[in-house]
């Protein structure tokens, strides 16, 4: 659902990059946050009026790893199934995402890549969360921490091959095993294009994930899945990541990835800037428990959960952001206005779009979405369009959440 700009949200506790605001008002104009403040709203007769009721209004969530949800994967290589994931995505309070590819052939990945390039090019954004760009998840792994991955593809890096996806322009984040020397070249190449790299994936030493830092490596993929432990006389890349302060750390906060101990521990390392949590979905999320095909293998999923049947290991999640918040909130005992930078500021920052995304401040983007106590979207807002509403509460243009 669209609404003409303006729109003025009442009654609403804002948390903002200047702290929390109880019972305040915001007001959208021409897709942008104009102006925030506590108190009663003006409400100047050609604006539509959405009364939060008292609920929490955030910062759109961005999502850097997700795969798929509700039945459509990045690897379907077509526009349409980026519009149903970004329909799907909405429903849990993200507003902008990165389409993440699997390991597979170079065929396919270009394909996958070059319906991304398509659907950012349209004159009109698609409906739902915004589409940011790809992250580039493989091929370049090691294949002794493939995880779900598709082993018989993982190979090493050649400019023949990866230069034209990179020339593609919508790759914002690129996750690779640095261990590798054939890698190296790759992780300059990205960054002298402003594409931020992570480490994936990869059993490399601490020494290695030094080393690649001054490459230019900054980020780490899903945090202590699928990467070489933390030994007392070897830190490996989970010592690295957890000791190196300018690396940002994905979670997967589903508290089946990671030990709640553990997040605990990420989140003393690193703090509220360098926590961003991700979903890592995949296409059946949203969809019936049941067996699926997928990727290259069957997967079963059962009470949220995914995994592989041939060995029960974990395949990506059906998690949501909202519901990855939740989960942090309840492991730290910390309030969203403590915690809220790790489902969208830290993101935007990580991808070099904080200018425009990832709080609430005048002038950015009117990404939003309304939350109750329990943390269930009410409401969410991309760019100044009403994309998603529990139930049926705005179908008017002028209604309260009531």
């Amino acid at each position: 659902m669209t609404y003409n700009s303006p729109i003025t949200i009442t009654n609403a506790r804002i948390i903002a990059e200047t702290g929390s605001h109880d019972r305040a008002w915001l007001r959208i104009e021409n897709g942008r946050i104009a102006h925030f403040a506590p108190g009663e709203a003006p409400t100047p007769p050609e604006a539509s009026i959405i009364d939060a009721k008292g609920a929490t209004l955030l910062p759109g969530f961005i999502d850097l790893h997700a795969h798929g949800g509700n039945g459509f994967d990045v690897m379907d290589g077509d526009e349409a199934a980026l519009a149903g994931m970004a329909r799907y995505f909405a429903r849990g309070g993200v507003t902008s995402f990165l389409a993440t590819t699997w390991t597979d052939s170079g065929e396919r990945i270009e394909m996958a890549l070059r319906a991304v390039a398509k659907a950012q090019a349209q004159a009109k954004r698609a409906a739902g969360a915004r589409l940011l760009g790809a992250h580039l998840e493989g091929p370049y792994l090691n294949a002794e921490k493939c995880g779900a991955q598709h082993s018989a593809y993982i190979r090493r890096a050649k400019p023949q091959e990866a230069l034209p996806w990179l020339d593609l322009d919508v790759i914002r984040l690129l996750s690779l095993a640095p261990e590798f020397p054939e890698n190296h070249w790759l992780i300059e190449a990205a960054r002298q294009r402003g594409i931020t790299v992570s480490v994936a994936h990869s059993n490399g030493s601490y020494e290695q994930i030094v080393a690649a830092q001054a490459l230019g490596l900054a980020h780490a993929t899903h945090a202590f899945n699928a990467m070489s432990p933390l030994h007392h006389r070897e830190p490996g890349v989970v010592g690295a990541m957890l000791s190196l302060d300018d690396i940002s750390c994905e979670l997967i906060c589903d508290l089946e990835h990671v030990h709640p101990a553990a997040i605990e521990i990420l989140w003393r390392c690193k703090g509220p800037d360098r926590l961003i949590l991700v979903t890592d979905s995949v296409k059946i999320a949203g969809l019936p428990d049941g067996i699926y095909a997928f990727s290259h293998q069957e997967v079963q999923k059962k009470n949220g959960s995914v995994r592989i049947c041939a060995d029960g290991a974990l395949a990506g999640t059906t998690l949501t952001m909202n519901a990855a918040l939740r989960n942090l909130m309840s492991v730290t005992k910390l309030p969203a206005a403590a915690l809220w930078k790790t489902a969208s500021l830290n993101a935007a920052r990580a991808i070099g779009l904080s200018e425009r995304k990832g709080s609430i401040a005048p002038g950015k983007d009117a990404d939003l979405v309304l939350v109750d106590d329990d943390m269930r979207v009410l409401l969410t807002i991309v760019e100044g369009s009403v994309e998603y509403a529990r139930g049926k509460r705005l179908h008017l243009p002028c209604q309260s959440m009531g």
